[in-house]
Order: C-alpha cells, then structure tokens, then sequence
C-alpha cells in the first residue's frame, strides 16, 4: 500500500555549528562549557515527482548523550559528528519509500544498529551508546518530518493521520490489538496552546545569591543569579538539578532553591538527580526529609526526573516506593516506546519525551505512553537556534503536564539571535512562558527560514542531491 505523498530522501547536507556558554552546565560528572549543533537540510521527492527540503538541528551534547570517564570529550565529540555524516549518508542510500515516521521507525529499528555495530568495530575505545546514536540521527529525523510537512504544504503535526500514513499504529507499537485502526492525531491535543509554561534549569553550579559569586560570572546583561532570573522572565516553575551522591548535599540545595521559590512568586519544583542514584532508598530519603522538614517545598515539587542510571537492563531497579512518593519520570532510559513499556513494568510513573531522541520515536512513545496513562513532560536539551522550535511545538502538541524546559535563553542566548528576530517569543521568556504562535499555521515546523538572517558555515559533509541554494546559506 502506498500513497501519493510518500517520500524518498535524495540528499542531505551537514553544518556544524559551535556554541559556547556563557555559565557551565553540569550533566552528572560532566561540566559543558561548549557544544556544537548538527543542522541538517535533506531533499525529499514524493511519488509524483516533487520535490521539497527540510531542515532540522540539534545540539550534539556529548556528555549528556556519552557520558563518561575513561574516553576523553574530544574522542567523544569526534565520533558522534562522524556517525552523524555516516547516518545521513546512509538515510540518502536507503533509497525506501513512506511518510517519515514509516522510515524513520524503519530505519531505527532495521538499519541503525548494524550501523551502530560496524562503527563501533572500528572505533578505538568505547562503543557509541544507543542514546548517542539516536541524538545524531535526530537532526536528521526531524528534516524529514519538516520536508514531508513542507511537500504537502501543512504543518507537521497535521499530517500524522491516516490521510498521510499508509499503516495504523498497530504496525508499529504493541499490543498491536490497542493500537488496530488508530493513528498518531488521535493522541495529539486538539487544541495546541500557543504559549507553555517554561521551566528554567537551577543548574549545581548555578549562583543562587551572592554568596554563590566567584568574580568570574559573565557581564553581559544577562541575570546570573536566580532572584534576577526569576524576576526577569516571571518564572513560575524551576527544574533543580541534585548530584545524586550526596543526600545533604541534594537537600540543602532543593530547600536554598525551595526558599528563594517562596519568597519571589514560584509554583513549582522539579527535581533533577542526574542518573548517578543506584538505590532508591537514596531518593526516597531526600523526599522523606523534605516532607518532614519542609512540607510547603514538598507540595511543590511536581515530579522527579530520571534518578537511575540509563540502562534499564543493566540496572533492574523496582522504583515503585520513589513513584508512590512523587511521579517519576523516565528521560535518558525512554530510548523509545519498548523502553518506556520496561519503564512501567518496573514502576515509572511517565515520560519525558525529547525531539534529540529524534521525532519518530518522540511521537511513537507519546502515543504508547497515553494509551498506558503514563503522563508526558518535554524536556530540553538546551535546544537554541533553530532546535528550539520542533522542542516546543512537541511539548505544545503531547499535551504535557505542566509546560516545557527552556535552557538555551540561560546557557547561549546570543547562539540565537537571527532566529530570535523571527520567533522572539521562543527565545525570551515573558510572564513565565514561551510563545511559538510565529510558527504556528505554517508548513513543516514553521521555521520561516527565508527570514532568518543566519549565514551558515560550509557544510561538513554533503550526500546525493541537493538545490545548491541550501549548501551555503539560509538567508
């Protein structure tokens, strides 16, 4: 079976582009002062000869997606940008035929782990984790989408129904008897909001107050402190990252940051541990010394993210006492739905679903998720330039729990300056929230990249055909 509208990939171009932070972002045992963003533009053909491109971009956070200590940062980063430029190239050769989440689905689940596999034999030291193999392929993932949408003239989220696909979701998601006859808009919010909550990240090494101020914050006009953050964007929910090997430590921060919540107006409270617990007890006793101590900063807490370290198969954890506490939510174990069906199984609460993970599986795992009642958050990768804006609209269309995370506007404002002219609502967060109605309504994800006055670099590799005009510049 097949339809009109279905697509084969004929090309695709690779950008690198390097973004410092202006404050340290600390994953785990890992400290990001840099990060370089894959933007990916690929040429699709539909069945009648048309043709369209897509965009699509994210940041390569090497220590978030390969987080270790015995292969060096620039080992790491080397490898995901190679695998990127393998990944397309083969995504080009692939030659199949279908709507992209059928390819993009296929491709994970067929191709990409003997990919994996043969990279990995050639690689000197440790082989590239799945998580890291799915970040690559992401920007990737999400062109695909975003050209579909721009052949068909609708914006992405519109064409996830059984007018586009050529199969249901039975064919992809099990117990297929659940899923028999039902397609992806089913489980999409009817009516998108067109502004989010937006949670801001207290990083560990983020200055609370002045006693936190070593001399070496930036002068750039930007809040440092959280006060002045909190002031500034009228923020009303805070994600609080904790070490996750030091209880005190973990709650004396979640109280500092608590406090400073009370005091300035702020609803919320999430709290981070870092994939570094391997006891739930751990985690059971910070929230145990909360409730006791500190009740109010306990109602405020909404959920905990993600405690236990990646591999659910390695690290057989029942993590029900944690859920019967707060609700918890699987972020780095959510590979893809599969994952996420281990996740329940051993007592996780919901999902937070990213676009880094690439928007096939992003989307798949959302509608496994509700038709199990698991809640959903989006969270971020601190997505800047044009990242942001597929970040957002999956949050704005999953129907989360309370809004989305927004880093970038913290860590790089200035990384997306040209794109902030076209979205400014994106980009600055006002009254606590993010607004993305500048890409609503439009085709693919809205981007408007015409109107974006950013000059890219030459790309780092390019594969099959491509319009010229997308090689050098989008402006």
């Amino acid at each position: 079976m097949s339809q009109p509208t279905d697509i084969t990939i004929t090309g695709a171009a690779i950008h690198l582009l390097p973004v410092q932070t202006r404050m340290p972002i600390k994953f785990g045992a890992e400290v990001v002062t840099q990060v370089t963003c894959a933007r990916v533009c690929v040429a699709v053909r539909d069945r009648q000869g048309g043709r369209a491109v897509g965009w699509g971009e994210t940041p390569l956070s090497v220590q978030w997606a390969w987080p270790s200590t015995a292969t060096s940062y620039e080992q790491r980063h080397e490898a995901m940008i190679a695998f990127c430029c393998e990944l397309a190239q083969a995504l080009v050769a692939d030659g199949a035929w279908g709507h992209p989440l059928e390819l993009g689905a296929a491709f994970q689940q067929e191709v990409l782990p003997a990919l994996c596999q043969r990279f990995n034999a050639e690689l000197e030291g440790e082989p590239l984790p799945h998580l890291a193999a799915l970040v690559c392929l992401s920007a990737i993932d999400v062109a695909v989408h975003d050209a579909y949408a721009n052949r068909v003239g609708l914006p992405v989220y519109a064409t996830y129904s059984r007018r586009f696909l050529n199969r249901d979701l039975a064919d992809f998601l099990e117990p297929a008897g659940r899923f028999r006859g039902r397609f992806p808009d089913e489980f999409l919010t009817p009516r998108p909001p067109r502004e989010l909550v937006a949670w801001h990240l207290v990083g560990g090494l983020d200055p609370l107050d002045e006693s936190d101020l070593t001399g070496g914050e930036p002068d750039d006009g930007q809040p440092v402190m959280l006060p002045d953050w909190i002031k500034r964007d009228g923020l009303k929910a805070l994600k609080v990252k904790l070490r996750g090997t030091d209880a005190d430590w973990d709650y004396q921060r979640l109280v500092r940051v608590g406090r400073i919540a009370v005091a300035h107006g702020v609803d919320w409270l999430s709290a981070d541990f870092n994939c570094t617990v391997i006891d739930p007890a751990y985690v059971n006793g910070v929230l145990d010394r909360l409730l006791r101590e500190q009740p109010r900063l306990y109602g405020m807490l909404l959920y905990v993210e993600q405690p236990f370290p990646y591999d659910l198969t390695a690290h057989r954890l029942d993590v029900r006492s944690v859920a019967a506490r707060k609700p918890l939510f699987m972020d780095e174990s959510a590979h893809d739905w599969r994952l996420v069906r281990l996740g329940r199984q051993r007592g996780w609460s919901g999902v937070a679903l990213k676009t880094c993970k690439t928007q096939t599986g992003a989307v798949l795992s959302l509608c496994w998720a509700k038709v199990h009642g698991m809640p959903l958050m989006v969270q971020d990768l601190a997505n800047p330039m044009l990242a942001m804006i597929p970040h957002v609209q999956l949050a704005a269309h999953a129907g989360t729990i309370m809004g989305v995370e927004t880093n970038a506007s913290q860590f790089y404002p200035s990384a997306s300056e040209p794109e902030a002219a076209v979205h400014p609502g994106l980009y600055r967060r006002r009254a606590g929230r993010v607004d993305w109605s500048t890409a609503a309504g439009r085709p693919g994800f809205g981007y408007r990249v015409e109107e974006i006055q950013r000059t890219l670099p030459e790309p780092a590799a390019v594969f099959g055909d491509l319009p010229l005009t997308t090689r050098t510049d989008v402006s």
